[in-house]
């Protein structure tokens, strides 16, 4: 999977530069999209790499398409690393403007080998959790109509003086 390489050029374009089926289905799914839930296995405490370099080029040419979204994260793991890949999966969201929905712990469930995750009583309550606040959040977007927020004119930090 092709990785963003910061050309730039998916500002002007509105996509990335790099064309794959992939990332063709996935940007001509988003402006349809009510929400967002993004799961991924955990390998050295962190979420799979090919799915990074996916969501860099997604998040960074489609940032207007996701802003307001619902969005959630889901990591699963064998054993541990699991609050480390749902922290960085919920940093894509939050770059993009968009509301986070949690569920009474971490969203993160147990389990090396298929159908494994099931066994995890904690876990499965957590993912139960997680749908009903996305769906009571995305009821409650629907019912309230509210106007979205006017975006500020981005200020750019130069930390390299």
């Amino acid at each position: 999977m092709q990785g963003c390489i910061a050309c730039n050029k998916c500002g002007e374009l509105g996509r990335c530069v790099f064309r794959d089926e992939l990332y063709d289905t996935l940007h001509g799914k988003l402006a349809g999209a009510d929400g967002l839930v993004v799961g991924s296995p955990t390998y050295y405490a962190g979420p799979n790499g090919s799915l990074c370099a996916i969501l860099d080029r997604l998040f960074y040419s489609a940032g207007e398409l996701l802003r307001f979204k619902p969005a959630a994260a889901v990591a699963v793991c064998r054993r541990g690393g699991a609050s480390a890949t749902f922290d960085r999966l919920n940093k894509y969201f939050t770059i993009n403007n968009m509301p986070v929905v949690s569920s009474q712990y971490w969203n993160s469930v147990h389990g090396r080998l298929p159908g494994e995750a099931t066994q995890d009583a904690e876990g499965m309550q957590t993912m139960r959790t997680l749908g009903d606040n996305m769906a009571w959040l995305l009821k409650n977007i629907q019912t309230g109509k509210i106007p979205l927020p006017e975006p500020e004119e981005p200020v750019r930090t130069n930390f390299i003086r």
